[in-house]
């Protein structure tokens, strides 16, 4: 089996891993490894040519590496693919190396979604945040196949998913 060189994985894995050691509060946790990626982003380089393709079926969430702490994830997105309304496990930081991830906040109203805001993250953009109030769906706007590196405050490896709860309430004003 062929090795999978990735450049900038080692580093960004020892430094979050000096973060996380740290046991702040989500919020401050997750905004500390934002700085970190906004400091120094990894490339698309990240990813093989094959990975960077996307599927046509969906958006590709691949877990990169994975420990109790946290896990490193990249999201392939082709042009116009998204997500469903959902929330997190955990906190995360991420980053987008190309393409459009336009962002559809919410908070939840027990029995309906009220649109809270919306956020165009362009290529070099870094974001950070935690639960509650993490209810969103992303979707890739750009013309472009998107790239994305998110870290998650939980191993994606042994739950599968980042995602804690998929909403389908109907949304108001």
């Amino acid at each position: 089996m062929e090795t999978i060189v990735r450049p900038g994985l080692d580093q960004l894995v020892t430094d979050i891993n000096r973060i996380a050691s740290r046991r702040m509060p989500l919020r401050e946790t997750a905004f500390a490894v934002a700085d970190l990626l906004r400091a120094g982003l990894p490339g698309k380089d990240i990813l093989t040519e094959e990975e960077l393709q996307g599927s046509p079926d969906g958006y590709v969430s691949k877990p990169l590496y994975c420990q109790d702490d946290f896990s490193i994830v990249s999201v392939v997105w082709r042009p116009g693919q998204g997500t469903v309304i959902h929330d997190h496990v955990s906190w995360c930081a991420f980053g987008i190396l190309s393409g459009i991830e336009y962002e559809t906040l919410y908070r939840d109203m027990g029995d309906h979604l009220v649109e809270i805001g919306r956020a165009a993250n362009m290529p070099g953009e870094v974001s950070g945040f935690a639960p509650p109030g993490d209810i969103h769906k992303v979707e890739n706007t750009s013309s472009e196949v998107g790239v994305s590196l998110h870290v998650y405050g939980a191993n994606v490896g042994k739950l599968g998913s980042s995602v804690r709860r998929v909403y389908d309430l109907p949304i108001r004003a």
